[in-house]
């Protein structure tokens, strides 16, 4: 269009020019008009071509503009897709913890059997008791998961062994108010263990002989209630046979807790369990219920442990038998900070696994120690431990009460990110 109208102007200004020569005087020759007509035809041309040139070049630079304009958009759809991206690798980051814990020891056992002398149990080892490697993930305010693996290695038997301990989702309604939906803590054995403080030395009297489980798959639910969140409750209904073994049952198992923080560091708590732990399936009943009762008086600061423990069971290893039996015991233990990131410590356990079956069954458990504080997350002890355990047997003839006795000393450490 704009070349149109070029090209009207200069056949206008063609006319004009034809126009003024035309209307010159009359001794004008035709030669020197024709002259002229051919130069300004001459300039029209050059002129053209000027025109010409130019719209070529103002076409080219809106070709130019455009595609600059495409680069730009398409950059910026591109920074904005890896901003994106970048935000929610981020959010990953940040809402996705890895934790570690480890329980290690280097000793000298010692174990020696009133029938038949030494065990293989006895000479020097490290032995990695436990190692938890952890992965939290936190998808809002209010839901999150976990999952936590036990690996352990005892060089008693040279056995090796991994499981799943921890796999749950979490919703947290309210500081009274947590489910967690799979494999966690149970309500008493961990919380036990928070007072007792030396976990990494020695599993708690009813972890120690068997008399619950620390996780199971199931339902739990538990929280912090009153003034001061002076009350804490937990509760679970399981599959009853550990984290171990997790399989189907004709029922579930439950166990509680109750708690009370009279002060700071104090607490009172009382706990059961009921169930037939996981042993009766479809084609196998259970002949009895397992029951456990507990009791723990604890106080736990930077610089002091006091506590004692009592536990009281009934049918526990007799779920599929006719028999019935009792079993009970204590643990009491203490600690004291002697010096920046040294602790004293000390335990003693008495128990009486079968009441009622076999009075003789019983087993005392005591250690002492000193714990070193080497850095953050990391801690050394020197041990001495001492087992006696007695248990009536028939062979060989004639019936008597075989004693085990075990003697422990060396060093025992733990590690936590």
């Amino acid at each position: 269009m704009r070349s149109k109208l070029i090209a009207v102007a200069i056949a206008a200004g063609l006319g004009v020019a034809s126009f003024t020569a035309a209307a010159a005087p009359q001794n004008r020759t035709s030669a020197t008009t024709s002259a002229e007509v051919e130069s300004l035809k001459a300039q029209l041309a050059a002129l053209q071509a000027k025109v010409n040139e130019l719209e070529q070049r103002t076409d080219a630079q809106s070709d130019i503009n455009v595609s600059t304009g495409q680069a730009v958009e398409k950059a910026t759809a591109v920074t904005t897709a890896s901003d994106k991206k970048l935000e929610s690798l981020e959010k990953l980051v940040n809402n996705t913890k890895l934790s570690g814990r480890m329980y290690f020891d280097f000793t000298n056992i010692d174990q020696k059997d009133s029938d038949s002398g030494k065990t293989d149990k006895s000479g020097i080892g490290m032995d990695v008791k436990r190692f938890y490697l952890g992965v939290d993930h936190k998808f809002n305010d209010i839901w999150s998961m976990n999952l936590t693996t036990d690996f352990n290695y005892s060089s008693s038997d040279g056995q090796t062994s991994l499981f799943v301990k921890k796999a749950y989702v979490q919703g947290k309604f309210d500081d009274a108010a947590v489910l967690r939906i799979g494999s966690t803590d149970m309500p008493w054995i961990p919380f036990a263990e928070q007072y007792y403080g030396f976990r990494y030395v020695e599993n708690t009297i009813t972890d120690r002989l068997k008399y619950g489980n620390s996780a199971d798959w199931g339902l739990h639910l538990g929280g912090e209630l009153g003034a001061g969140k002076s009350f804490n409750y937990a509760v679970s209904v399981v599959n009853g046979n550990g984290y171990k073994n997790p399989g189907r049952s004709k029922g579930v198992d439950v166990e509680g807790r109750l708690g009370f923080v009279p002060f700071e560091n104090m607490v009172v708590a009382i706990g059961g369990y009921r169930g037939h732990r996981g042993q009766e399936t479809e084609n196998v009943n259970a002949v009895n219920t397992a029951e456990r009762g507990d009791i723990m008086v604890a106080y736990a600061s930077d610089a002091f442990r006091l506590g004692a423990e009592y536990f009281t069971a009934k049918n526990w290893n007799n779920v599929l038998t006719t028999a019935t039996d009792k079993a009970d015991g204590y643990s009491l233990w203490g600690s004291v900070a002697v010096a920046d990131d040294v602790s004293l410590f000390a335990r003693y356990d008495n128990a009486k696994l079968s009441k009622t079956l076999d009075g003789a069954n019983k087993n005392v458990y005591y250690n002492a120690g000193v714990e070193y504080q080497v850095t953050k997350g990391f801690k050394l002890a020197g041990v001495w431990k001492h087992e006696k355990a007695d248990k009536s047997v028939s062979t060989p003839v004639p019936p008597h009460v075989r004693n085990v006795k075990t003697n422990e000393i060396g060093v025992f450490g733990e590690v936590r990110f």
